[in-house]
């Protein structure tokens, strides 16, 4: 979706088109009276299920002083109010900054580091199931599920090509399943690691388009890119297979538990692998296809290019040709006699 520009003519209120170029006001309308209900008592307890962070469980910390606390956060319906909460204000930044940016969170690097999941890789599945999340990631959650709900009604406002809008709806419906699946079934440390990989590669992707808008012959990044995508799925289907395959399977504590978040049975596991590794297939498929049609393209090009070339040569070629043989005529007995006469 490109940069959208607005009409200069001011088109019915309410109607099509008015909608599609005041949307951002338009949310930005509705966010506000979530907004103006914390400031009154009689709304106040409605509008802080959606504009704060819900479930918050307050836990003495390890090895601290008693005094010491840590917040962490599980997950439950509320969080539906909240997600649309903060859907608003994604539609209300995508009008802002347009593409590009929200669709790498920068935060959450700084998640894996706080989490341990980088240093110490058991941690994804030690201990499940994660019920307890600490703020920023709990935050992160609310903030992506938001940002991909908010990309549906996108299309319609930045006016998507119809032949383009059921490949956008698989791309979104993709990332709201993979998200909320994590999110439900307690795998979110999981799903971290797997977003920021993905997300790492995709920003890259972004980036090398960026540089080849400015300049075609810069061709090096998209390369970078499709190395680091192969192995990013290579690397996406370990990690899933080593922590839902191996190590849940072989944790203490199995069995399907609602009551304590507990998903650890043998068909959620192969349920999420079936998923996971059905996804990464399309995605090689897809990034296969595409490479194969950029290199039919670049071969068409190098042809076209080369024509040119053997026409002018040809046509040098039969000039020649025609120049001796207008000669060899004029020098002909004929031409003599003709000449003579």
């Amino acid at each position: 979706m490109g940069i959208r520009k607005k009409s200069s003519k001011n088109p019915p209120v309410l109607s099509h088109e008015f909608v599609i170029q005041n949307h951002a006001d338009i949310v930005s309308c509705v966010a506000m009276v979530f907004l103006l209900g914390l400031m009154f008592e009689i709304t106040s307890k409605v509008a802080v299920l959606f504009i704060t962070v819900q479930y918050n469980v307050t836990i003495p910390a390890d090895g601290g002083p008693e005094e010491t606390t840590v917040n962490y956060f599980h997950y439950g319906l509320k969080d539906v109010a909240t997600v649309f909460f903060y859907m608003l204000v994604a539609i209300i930044m995508h009008a802002i900054i347009q593409e590009y940016v929200l669709d790498c969170f920068g935060a959450t690097l700084l998640i894996l580091i706080n989490e341990n999941l980088l240093s110490n890789p058991v941690s994804l599945w030690d201990g499940y199931p994660h019920t307890l999340m600490l703020f920023q990631m709990k935050f992160y959650y609310i903030c992506q599920l938001g940002y991909w709900l908010h990309a549906i009604p996108e299309l319609y406002f930045q006016k998507a090509k119809k032949e383009d809008i059921p490949r956008q709806l698989v791309y979104i419906s993709l990332y709201l399943v993979h998200i909320t699946g994590a999110y439900v079934l307690n795998l979110n440390r999981l799903a971290l690691v797997l977003l920021v990989l993905h997300y790492f590669v995709e920003l890259l992707f972004h980036v090398s388009r960026l540089i080849y808008f400015s300049n075609e012959d810069r061709q090096t990044g998209f390369t970078v890119w499709a190395v680091l995508f192969v192995l990013g799925r290579l690397l996406t289907l370990s990690l899933s297979v080593l922590t839902v395959g191996f190590g849940l399977a072989g944790a203490e504590k199995q069995g399907l538990n609602l009551a304590e978040g507990s998903f650890n049975v043998l068909f959620v596991r192969v349920t999420v692998l079936a998923a996971i590794c059905t996804t990464q297939a399309f995605m090689m498929w897809k990034f296969i296809n595409f490479q194969l049609r950029q290199w039919r393209e670049h071969a068409q090009t190098q042809t076209l290019k080369k024509k040119p070339s053997s026409s002018k040569s040809k046509s040098k070629k039969a000039n020649g040709v025609n120049g001796s043989v207008g000669a060899s005529g004029a020098d002909s007995p004929r031409a003599r006699k003709e000449k003579s006469s």
